[in-house]
C-alpha cells in the first residue's frame, strides 16, 4: 500500500525537528532580465546554510527521532546509501543521537562530501558508480547487521521532513504563489509540494534533462527506471522517483520543467558572480528553470507579478571552477 503524505505529516516533523535544525532563510532577489519576460518578484530560501550543508538535515532528524521515540533504534545504528547530502545528514544526525552510521556511495560521489562524512565520523563505504549500486550494497549490509535501513529520499518520515522547510517559507512569505524546487529521486519535491498544496501555493518541479525520473514516470504513470547523465547527477542521479513524489506529481498545483546541463551550469556560475553564493549543481537546476533563455521554449515563465521562491538546497561542492573561465557548451565533467 502505498503512503500518501499529508501535510499533518509535515506539522508533525516540524514539531518533533524543531530545536534541532536551523530555520530557513529567506531572502528578496532581483528577477533575471532575459528579453520577453515580465517582471515578477524573486526570493531565495537559502537552505544550503542548514546542517550539513542541505535540506537532508531535516528528514534524517525526523526519521532518527521518531525511531528514538519508538524505541526502534538497534545497537547496530543507523545505514543509508547517498550521493552525499542524504548521507552527511543521516551521519550529522546519528552523532546528535549517539548511535552508529554507515553510509554507502558510489566512487564517483565528490571527495569534498567523503571527507565530510569522515568528520562526522561515518563508517563510509564505497561501491559502484551509481547511486543504485550503493543501495543495494547498503540493503545487504542492513539485512547481515540489523542497522536500521534509512534512504537518500524514498521514505515518508524523510519526506515529511524535507517539507518542514516549506511551511517555514510561507511563514516568511504568507502571500507566496510559487515554489521552484529541484527534483532527483523525489523526497525533497515531495514534501515541499505536498506542504505547498494546503498553503495553496504552485510547486514547480525542475529535473536536469538527463536525470528525469519524475518525468518519465508521470508520464507513464508509475515510477520507472531512467538513465542518468548529468553535471547535477551526484545529487539529483535517481533512476526512479517515489510512489510518494509520483503520488505529489499528479495533484493539482504542480507544475513539472526540464532544464539542459548548459543552463544549469550557467546559473551556478551566475549565482557566484552576481551574488557569491557557492552551491552545488542541483541547487541552479532549480534557479535555471527561470533563467533559460526565452527563445528555448523550456523552464518556467512567471506571470506578471508573480511571487516565487527558489529553493537552494545545498552547497556541498567544490567551488574551485567557479573561479576559472567558464564555458556552456556541455557538461563539466
Amino acid at each position: 500500500m502505498v503512503h500518501t503524505l499529508a501535510h499533518a505529516d509535515v506539522k508533525t516533523a516540524a514539531d518533533r525537528i524543531r530545536g534541532h535544525i536551523r530555520p530557513v532563510t529567506v531572502t528578496p532577489a532581483e528577477p533575471g532580465d532575459e528579453p520577453g519576460d515580465e517582471p515578477y518578484e524573486l526570493h531565495f530560501a537559502l537552505e544550503l546554510m542548514q546542517h550539513t550543508g542541505s535540506f537532508k538535515a531535516r528528514g534524517a532528524q525526523n526519521f532518527l527521532l521518531a525511531h528514538r521515540e519508538e524505541g526502534t533504534l538497534p545497537a547496530a545504528g543507523v545505514t543509508i546509501a547517498s550521493g552525499g547530502n542524504a548521507g552527511l545528514a543521516c551521519a550529522w544526525a546519528a552523532r546528535r543521537q549517539g548511535v552508529r552510521a554507515t553510509v554507502f556511495l558510489p566512487a564517483t560521489a565528490p571527495q569534498v562530501k567523503i571527507d565530510k562524512l569522515r568528520g562526522y565520523d561515518a563508517d563510509v563505504r564505497l561501491v559502484g558508480t551509481e547511486y543504485a549500486e550503493a543501495l543495494a550494497a547498503c540493503e545487504a549490509f542492513a539485512a547481515d547487521t540489523g542497522a536500521l535501513a534509512s534512504h537518500a529520499y524514498d521514505h515518508p518520515l524523510i519526506a515529511a521532513g524535507a517539507g518542514t522547510l516549506l511551511d517555514e517559507i510561507h511563514q516568511r512569505i504568507p502571500d507566496l504563489d510559487t515554489v521552484v524546487v529541484a527534483v532527483g529521486g523525489g523526497g525533497l519535491f515531495a514534501g515541499v509540494a505536498t506542504a505547498a498544496r494546503h498553503h495553496g501555493i504552485r510547486t514547480v518541479a525542475v529535473e536536469p534533462e538527463n536525470c528525469r525520473a519524475l518525468d518519465a514516470a508521470v508520464r507513464a504513470g508509475r515510477p520507472v527506471d531512467v538513465t542518468v547523465d548529468s553535471v547535477a547527477a551526484d545529487a539529483l542521479g535517481a533512476r526512479r522517483a517515489t510512489s510518494l513524489a509520483v503520488s505529489a506529481a499528479q495533484q493539482e498545483g504542480v507544475h513539472s520543467v526540464l532544464v539542459a546541463d548548459t543552463d544549469i551550469v550557467r546559473a551556478r556560475q551566475a549565482l557566484w558572480d552576481d551574488r557569491r553564493l557557492a552551491v552545488e549543481h542541483a541547487a541552479a537546476t532549480a534557479l535555471a528553470a527561470l533563467t533559460t533563455p526565452a527563445e528555448a521554449r523550456t523552464g518556467y515563465r512567471p506571470a506578471p507579478g508573480e511571487k516565487i521562491c527558489v529553493v537552494l538546497c545545498g552547497a556541498n561542492t567544490d567551488p574551485t571552477d567557479l573561479t576559472r573561465p567558464q564555458t556552456t557548451a556541455g557538461p563539466a565533467r
